[in-house]
């Protein structure tokens, strides 16, 4: 295995996960355990892998079937766990998903998102798989605003015909501000200033942080500090009354389905993987049908890393999950582990583009960090295969910026064709520099059809 030089401790899920399909095969046979995550009108995952008989190594057990069950539910999204085939690794993952259990966070998220009480239990037959595609995006003509609300930055596009008239970045703090009026101000203030750049506005389109649902954002890292209890229904409007003060119809997505939308519109092919890094990890999938599945694919809180002593997430308290290994945390993880020394009372925006300047100054530590992140995702990439169909890989993001994305796309295709050949084939690429860091927004300009 090729290690991350400044993360030597790294274990991808996928050699975990392999290691334990040898132990248990080694062990003479296991049992087959079914795990079935449902979600809104009862449509479902399913997912069985062999597992050790209850009784021969159940922590072993609890321990692989907690990070696969973790994974399956950030993935596609759910209020329900059913699980088939063992009574101990149900006994267990019950007791991890209450209010004051091991996964205490990812129920009062699902909680949230879906409004309804999380429930895990035994069942007896599998339910049939229930599958769902529902087509988004492409819409070109007319007078259009994009909008991509990020942590750091937000960005706007003016586009006429899907000819982008109009761009611009600028930075804002929405998560570490309590006031959603701020964010509201914000967002108004985009919109009015692409409007000032076309005759009218016939549509506007939104790449939001969070899972939405009805062009609401019932979750969102955008508006962690605000209290919920006081502005829960106005901050689920946001978008909505946005578009109202604009008098235009209104689609939000989720941004990571904006970015696969962005390298389905670019490549003219569907099966993409869009992953954005840059305050977090953003991800989307456009499928083999040129639809959405209905996943959240939330995989900011997805487990890439099986060692437990991996760097933990502020949010949801969890250690190893992707938004600490596609994200600019990830970069400054990796410097400050080559010994890299930040200035006090830098934000992580600011600690980024310290060490971007150092890429442009081809400072070897700076360029190894970015490699690391392409081992990263070299290990990781055939973890998502295991749930997602991928002909496409598209990555976006500030973190990708300038020659520092060739980095992580060519260690990335590297490491991927020493350790795992059968992906070497895989397309996985960056949009043209233009597009990197507002290819989002433009996407977004096409969510809604006239």
């Amino acid at each position: 295995m090729r290690k991350p030089v400044y993360d030597p401790q790294f274990y991808p899920m996928i050699n975990a996960i392999n290691d334990y399909e040898a132990e248990v095969k080694k062990s003479g046979g296991g049992i087959t355990v079914t795990v079935a995550v449902e979600r809104s009108g009862g449509y479902n995952y399913i997912y069985s892998y062999e597992a050790f008989k209850d009784g021969v190594d159940d922590e072993y057990n609890y321990k692989i079937a907690e990070r696969l069950i973790k994974s399956i539910l950030w993935v596609c999204g759910g209020y329900k766990i059913m699980i088939n085939g063992s009574r101990s690794i149900y006994e267990y993952i019950k007791k991890a998903y209450t209010k004051d259990g091991l996964r205490a966070f990812d129920v009062d998220f699902m909680q949230t998102v879906y409004e309804r009480p999380f429930e895990v239990e035994y069942v007896e037959k599998v339910p049939e798989k229930k599958y769902a595609t529902e087509r988004v995006g492409g819409f070109l003509k007319g007078c259009r605003i994009g909008f991509d609300a990020g942590g750091s930055d937000r960005k706007v596009s003016a586009v006429i015909d899907g000819e982008v008239v109009y761009s611009e970045e600028v930075v804002w703090n929405p998560k570490t501000t309590e006031d959603p009026h701020y964010h509201y101000d914000g967002i108004l203030t985009a919109m009015k200033t692409a409007a000032s750049k076309m005759p009218r506005v016939d549509a506007i389109g939104v790449s939001t942080a969070g899972v939405v649902v009805n062009n609401k954002p019932m979750v969102s890292s955008l508006f962690v500090k605000v209290d919920k209890k006081k502005y829960g229904e106005y901050v689920k409007n946001v978008y909505i009354n946005a578009g109202k003060e604009m008098n235009a119809p209104i689609v939000v997505a989720n941004d990571g389905d904006v970015t696969a939308l962005a390298g389905s519109i670019d490549l003219g092919d569907n099966g993409v993987l869009g992953i954005a890094m840059g305050t977090s990890e953003a991800v989307g999938y456009i499928n083999k049908e040129g639809g959405l599945n209905g996943w959240i694919s939330e995989l900011a809180f997805v487990p890439v890393d099986f060692c437990e002593n991996a760097m933990v997430d502020e949010w949801s308290g969890d250690h190893g999950v992707g938004c600490k290994y596609f994200s600019q945390d990830a970069v400054i993880k990796l410097a400050e582990n080559a010994g890299f020394k930040f200035e006090d009372g830098l934000t992580p925006a600011q600690k980024l583009k310290v060490i971007q300047k150092l890429m442009e100054e081809d400072d070897e530590m700076a360029k190894t960090v970015y490699e690391d992140i392409g081992v990263y995702l070299a290990y990781t990439i055939p973890f998502y295969a295991k749930f997602y169909d991928i002909k496409h890989m598209l990555l976006l993001g500030r973190v990708m910026g300038g020659k520092r994305g060739n980095i992580v796309v060519e260690t990335c295709k590297k490491t991927i064709a020493e350790e795992f050949p059968e992906f070497k084939d895989l397309d996985i690429g960056l949009p043209d520099e233009k597009n990197r860091r507002v290819g989002q927004s433009i996407a977004a300009a096409s969510l809604c059809p006239l």
